[in-house]
């Protein structure tokens, strides 16, 4: 038992200091559903910035139909309905400090109104997006830090797993490596 006390003290800390910052996470996977119905294309992946003021793609977006059901992705409360530079949008405050916006959406709901996860809150609007097809895009929000934390929506869903990359079947390995 002595040896194990004295080992532990001369590992001592593996750094010095405090851990560097790690980007937030996605909290617990909670009661959290798509925007859209049925599955997700998505068209454009979640790109985290590398500083909050830098370019990236803070949201994903989701293949979608003109005057398609848009649906509240968690229990909340909309705290928005309306526009933002020229397109329509609804923001709902999330559980655990998150706010999600889906833009652009004909808005059925307005603010103040309590929505479950999945109920519709309104419709793909016709243009306004930001794709060379319809589509939506889905942004969360973590805390009321400024500047804002974005984390990946899909990552709030659950259930998927983590992704494994397995190798292709029809890459075949050469019969000699060169030395060196």
């Amino acid at each position: 038992m002595a040896l194990l006390v004295a080992a532990a003290a001369l590992a001592g800390p593996a750094a010095a200091g405090p851990p560097p910052a790690e980007p937030p996470t996605a909290p617990a996977p909670r009661m959290f559903v798509l925007p859209l119905p049925g599955r997700a294309d998505v068209l454009r992946a979640f790109e985290r910035p590398p500083a909050p003021w830098a370019a990236g793609h803070r949201g994903v977006d989701l293949a979608a139909v003109t005057g398609g059901d848009v649906l509240a992705p968690g229990d909340g409360v909309v705290t928005f309905a309306g526009r933002v530079a020229g397109r329509p949008l609804v923001t709902v405050a999330l559980a655990g400090g998150l706010r999600s916006s889906v833009e652009p959406v004909v808005p059925d709901v307005a603010a103040g109104d309590r929505v479950k996860a999945g109920e519709l809150v309104g419709s793909v609007a016709a243009g306004g997006g930001h794709c060379s097809q319809p589509c939506a895009h889905w942004g969360v929000r973590a805390g009321r830090s400024d500047p804002p934390v974005y984390l990946d929506p899909m990552t709030l869903l659950g259930g998927a797993g983590p992704i494994i990359l397995l190798p292709e079947p029809t890459i075949q390995r050469r019969a000699a490596w060169p030395d060196g």
